[in-house]
């Protein structure tokens, strides 16, 4: 599972000295942690009597789930990078991007530009949109076909300019 990868991957930057990599793993492994531990919230909010294994066990993540964790805190780091860009803080911006390539090393391969507007056409042609208010229609078609793959912005960027007039 991507959790352990990410523990072991811990242990071996702590053994080779690498700090950067060291704080950022710590940082996504404890933001994974969070996730577990809201999710065990709810489950024994809805099922009280439940025993501690059984939480414990319907509380673990699957990759999906990590996978999201790892979205958002990429997502949260570009979006830093811009507010510092607005600052003129370059010695942050850079080490948001260092952390944001330690992140995609577990992220599958991201889907490149051409290949999303393909992507987009066919779908654009399969639920036969033509205008801006056919938008949520294609938009749902095409998300789950690049969940994981694509930043949902630049999906959503593409689908807009794809049905202008």
């Amino acid at each position: 599972m991507l959790k352990e990868q990410m523990q072991q991957d811990l242990k071996d930057s702590l053994k080779g000295g690498r700090q950067v990599e060291v704080s950022v793993l710590r940082m996504i492994i404890s933001a994974v942690n969070n996730r577990e531990t809201e999710k065990r919230t709810k489950i024994w909010k809805e099922k009280p009597e439940s025993k501690i294994e059984a939480l414990e066990k319907e509380s673990r993540l699957t990759n999906e789930e990590v996978l999201e964790v790892l979205f958002f805190e990429v997502k949260k780091r570009k979006e830093a990078c811009a507010e510092y860009e607005k600052g003129g803080r370059t010695d942050l911006i850079e080490q948001e991007k260092r952390e944001i390539e330690i992140i995609q090393r577990y992220l599958p391969e991201q889907l490149s530009e051409e290949e999303i507007k393909k992507l987009a056409r066919e779908v654009i042609d399969k639920v036969c949109a033509t205008e801006q208010k056919d938008m949520g229609k294609v938009m749902a078609e095409l998300m789950p076909k690049v969940k994981g793959k694509a930043d949902g912005s630049l999906v959503s960027k593409i689908v807009k300019e794809s049905l202008a007039p």
